[in-house]
């Protein structure tokens, strides 16, 4: 007897799948922004206020202080906008062109987001392997189109 085979199961992940990747992928990237925000709040303490000596008294070290703050800060809008833009879905070439325009706009280079991309694909909140399948292949895809913009 022949193993049957029905061709409807094996074609990859679902327009379904894809949906559940991109609102995974979205949630793991909202995680990344609030690591960041928490960042820049932690390093934001350490500055003086007015009247107030704090911790750094060296006018370097404040200026080094104060730029990781803004730096931390906008990472995080910027990782907050991506998880906008991901989950609102589309091509990868429509979704790629959204997230170059967000990473130029925040001051950044479009590189920057390949690597949280390729984490968050790694650190989906799901058990659900469609989606874990279909969000690697969507990150794989735009990490190639984000390196070549």
């Amino acid at each position: 007897m022949e193993p049957m085979i029905i061709d409807e199961y094996f074609g990859g992940p679902g327009p379904e799948d894809m949906l559940n990747a991109a609102a995974a992928l979205s949630q793991a990237l909202r995680q990344f922004a609030a690591v960041e925000a928490q960042t820049a709040a932690g390093l934001r303490a350490c500055l003086p206020g007015p009247g107030d000596p704090g911790p750094l008294t060296d006018i370097r070290k404040m200026k080094a202080v104060s730029a990781a703050v803004a730096d931390a800060a906008s990472r995080s809008a910027l990782i907050l906008e991506a998880a906008d833009i991901l989950v609102a879905g589309g091509t990868v070439a429509d979704v790629a062109s959204a997230l170059v325009v967000a990473t130029k706009r925040a001051g950044f280079a479009p590189t920057l987001l390949v690597p949280l991309l390729r984490a968050a694909a790694l650190a989906l909140p799901t058990d659900d392997a469609s989606a874990r399948i279909a969000a690697s292949l969507r990150v794989h895809e735009l990490a190639a189109t984000l390196a070549a913009a």
